[in-house]
């Protein structure tokens, strides 16, 4: 994008908050097995993702940043799919301790 564009996020169900991040947030609950319009394409959910939570919406390798709000929010515990729910499950925050149920935390 040349620095004399304006960037505008696309209007359907899945919001890219910067042009450079690799998940959306779901902008309603959408369920695993349909397809979600992010800008001009169509992203294949494989999970069920709820209202506010992040998808991936390009492959995002075990040890990669997860980039939101054009910022690194987190890195992934295990390689994450286009389509996958991206959550404590296989995000690791780089600012806040992550807890899982196994480690008798909440979610």
């Amino acid at each position: 994008m040349a620095t004399s564009e304006v960037w505008k996020p696309s209007g359907g169900r899945l919001l890219r908050l910067a042009p450079t991040d690799n998940v959306a947030v779901a902008t309603t609950a959408l369920n695993g097995g349909e397809a979600a319009r992010l800008d001009d394409g169509q992203i294949p959910l494989l999970d069920p993702i709820p209202l506010g939570h992040k998808v991936a919406v390009a492959p995002i390798a075990q040890g990669e940043k997860v980039c939101k709000y054009g910022c690194p929010i987190g890195t992934a515990t295990r390689p994450i799919r286009v389509g996958e729910h991206v959550h404590v499950h296989n995000l690791k925050s780089d600012y806040f301790p992550t807890f899982t149920l196994a480690e008798g935390g909440t979610v």
